[in-house]
């Protein structure tokens, strides 16, 4: 399902998909590290790589794709996740249960959200 109307408020780094009877709000973080790209989910079950450091990404363009999808650029260079309509879909309905999953991957692996910082010499 197309939302109606897709409002990105860059400085909160915040993607509004406005629908007939509802709207949903995606953060750029939430939004990168569920990109739909091979380079996020591989080529093949079992293959995703788990995204760290992407606290502090945003948007840098939205592009559509025809009809059915739009193209996200991140902030850090990302721009080969295309979001079909169906996809978005699914990310907000599911929002609540995939960022906890996420965040649980991330503790497991001893990731962080948090950008690595390399102290100069």
């Amino acid at each position: 399902m197309q939302p109606i109307e897709i409002k990105v408020h860059r400085q909160s780094a915040l993607l509004e998909l406005l629908y007939p009877e509802e709207a949903f709000v995606l953060s750029a973080e939430f939004l990168r590290v569920h990109s739909p790209s091979a380079e996020v989910q591989g080529h093949g079950p079992g293959q995703a790589t788990l995204q760290v450091g992407k606290r502090l990404v945003s948007f840098r363009n939205i592009i559509p794709q025809g009809h059915y999808a739009i193209r996200i650029e991140f902030s850090d260079d990302h721009n080969s996740g295309i979001y079909s309509w169906d996809y978005l879909r699914e990310l907000a309905i599911n929002r609540d249960t995939y960022w906890q999953t996420y965040l649980a991957a991330l503790a497991q692996s001893g990731g962080s959200r948090d950008p690595v910082v390399l102290a100069l010499s």
